[in-house]
């Protein structure tokens, strides 16, 4: 059976991404295996968005394909499972010899695919754009990935009449003593680097545009900036650590909250890297068994939270503590408070509570003068979303919590 491999870090996946997803199939790949980075060599720092939502965008647009392209395509979460940079020479390892791929197929439910992986002799191939050949050597273990897969480049109208494109095929193909097989796709010209840049997203499928759109993706893309080094590469970690905690919906929450949280502290002069932080882990135990969240709840806090709903708010600050290592008592605080507030609250404090009501997805009323006042009178907005909170209340004939109680006074 014939196996492409196609890496990247999809951010966003556009257009030219699924022509070559398509295009290997039709040259007589049997199946084509996603496989969006966690953690990319050569896209560091701030630039690269979460990997969380670079691999739900992937998803959604697989989703997309015609079934008959479909269901020749797995998506592999195999960089997420992997330490340290996102290196092929590693993937392909891992997918192979540590049977992470065997076992993908068998949970996804390809059953026809699954018993000729593990019946046939199996041939794989590296899935690229022509623009690698310029920088393969520089690759990790180039030679070595070269012993496990082909490499398969696409081949764009015109590319064979191209003497760089010709000489560049040549030079790899004499180095590493190997065959470079090609295969024809539409010519499609789109760059992920420049739809972020341009922010023109019509090379975009539609389906990915609408989770663009829904999670505000783009629109702060430099907020991170405001971050120090070290809370970025913690935010981005703990986001690749909470793939495997929490379920996609929410988790995206998560993200939005972590850096709606930190467009809010910039404009109000309060700290960027503690809302960062406190924002991506305020739900960290909330898929977690409910008797768990109870006994973290009362090693954190004892019987102050008594109502099931709220147990996650104290578990995830003991799990923040005690898995994550969060030592400053401000994130800690506003993990714990973010279901309650409490009186007297910090502007980090205020800032998470807030996030986590009026991210770019949360849709539960019209949260448009909200979202304004949010942006210039931090106080307004806890008063415009407190009042919301007591409205709730009253309407459900619900008791209030002691700790809102306290919030409230501050801001009614």
């Amino acid at each position: 059976m014939k196996i492409g491999l196609f890496g990247g870090a999809f951010d966003p996946i556009h257009n030219g991404h699924l022509s070559m997803i398509v295009g290997a199939i039709d040259a007589g790949i049997d199946l084509v295996v996603v496989i969006p980075s966690a953690r990319s060599a050569f896209k560091r720092g701030h630039s690269i968005s979460a990997a969380p939502y670079r691999y739900y965008m992937t998803e959604t647009a697989i989703n997309g394909l015609k079934p008959s392209y479909r269901d020749k395509v797995l998506l592999s979460d195999v960089e997420y499972k992997l330490p340290g940079i996102s290196y092929t020479y590693n993937t392909i390892n891992a997918l192979i010899d540590d049977g992470i791929l065997e076992e993908s197929l068998s949970k996804q439910a390809k059953s026809s695919i699954y018993n000729r992986y593990i019946k046939e002799q199996n041939e794989f191939f590296w899935i690229c754009g022509s623009d690698i050949l310029d920088s393969f050597d520089k690759w990790y273990k180039p030679g070595e990935i070269l012993k496990r897969a082909t490499l398969m480049v696409a081949n764009r109208p015109g590319d064979c009449d191209n003497e760089d494109f010709v000489q560049k095929s040549k030079s790899v193909s004499e180095r590493f003593d190997t065959e470079i097989e090609f295969f024809k796709i539409k010519g499609l010209e789109a760059a992920s680097s420049d739809i972020r840049k341009n922010n023109n997203f019509d090379s975009v499928p539609s389906e990915v545009r609408k989770f663009i759109e829904t999670h505000a993706l783009y629109k702060d893309e430099h907020i991170l900036d405001f971050c120090s080094e070290s809370a970025v590469t913690a935010f981005y970690e703990y986001a690749i650590d909470l793939f495997f905690v929490l379920s996609s919906k929410r988790l995206l929450h998560t993200l939005n909250v972590a850096i709606y949280a930190a467009k809010l502290a910039k404009l109000h002069g309060a700290n960027t890297d503690k809302a960062l932080i406190a924002g991506v882990l305020h739900d960290c135990a909330k898929e977690l068994p409910i008797e768990v969240q109870q006994e973290y709840a009362v090693i954190k806090s004892g019987d102050l939270f008594d109502n099931e709903k709220l147990y996650h708010s104290p578990a995830g600050a003991y799990v923040a503590e005690n898995r994550y290592r969060i030592k400053d008592e401000e994130i800690l605080n506003a993990i714990l408070y973010h279901t309650t507030g409490h009186g007297g609250m910090t502007d980090v404090e205020k800032i998470v509570f807030i996030s986590d009501k009026l991210e770019p997805a949360r849709t539960y009323s019209d949260l448009t003068e909200m979202r304004a006042a949010a942006l210039s009178n931090l106080n307004e907005a806890m008063k415009m979303v407190t009042e919301e909170i007591y409205e709730k209340f009253v309407a459900r004939h619900q008791g209030i919590h002691p700790l809102t109680n306290a919030m409230m006074k501050d801001f009614l």
